[in-house]
């Protein structure tokens, strides 16, 4: 049973460090004038792509494991700190605002944006052999919670916590590659 919290806890930190990016994002987007029909949608969308994005890549890092064995905990601890790495040099850019509106084609190429590293993610994760349902229920729900809370603040914050809030979702990520790397 602690393990099972742990592991629940773990997964919930990683997933609010990935979420950042869709937070972020829609603290951009919510500039937009956007109508409440609207956020709702995004974030069951983001939601959507949060949970099919890691999935893809557990079901590849479960191949890649059985394949390699210890060698593929070592490329998800690697994937980990890349990826860690990646959002937070990023987060650095500025950026005007949004390049695509969050309509059609436009929804898609934002989802898919913010929703790829979830698929590193995954493959470290199904390397490392996490509860695959858990897994992708909780990335799903956080990242279309914290989409939400995004669009919701960018109406009023005027987007300031934008790139600090990606720098502490990439240092989280970054983390957790080190605990895999050296703790696992």
């Amino acid at each position: 049973m602690t393990g099972m919290v742990g592991e629940l806890a773990t997964l919930v930190i990683m997933a609010v460090a990935l979420g950042m990016d869709a937070f972020s994002v829609g603290l951009g987007m919510g500039m937009i004038k956007l109508r409440l029909r609207q956020i709702f949608y995004i974030g069951v969308i983001i939601g959507i792509f949060h949970v099919f994005m890691p999935l893809g890549g557990m079901l590849i890092g479960r191949l890649l494991s059985d394949q390699f064995g210890g060698i593929a905990t070592l490329i998800g601890g690697l994937l980990l700190i890349m990826l860690g790495v990646q959002m937070m040099l990023s987060s650095f850019k500025k950026e005007e605002g949004p390049l695509i509106t969050p309509v059609g084609a436009g929804l898609i190429l934002f989802a898919l944006s913010v929703s790829l590293d979830s698929f590193s993610v995954g493959l470290s994760l199904g390397i490392y052999g996490a509860r695959t349902l858990l897994t992708i229920l909780v990335f799903g729900a956080v990242s279309m919670l914290l989409t939400w809370l995004g669009l919701f603040f960018g109406r009023k914050l005027q987007g300031w916590l934008g790139s600090y809030s990606e720098a502490l979702g990439g240092s989280i990520l970054l983390g957790f590659g080190l605990k895999l790397l050296f703790f696992a």
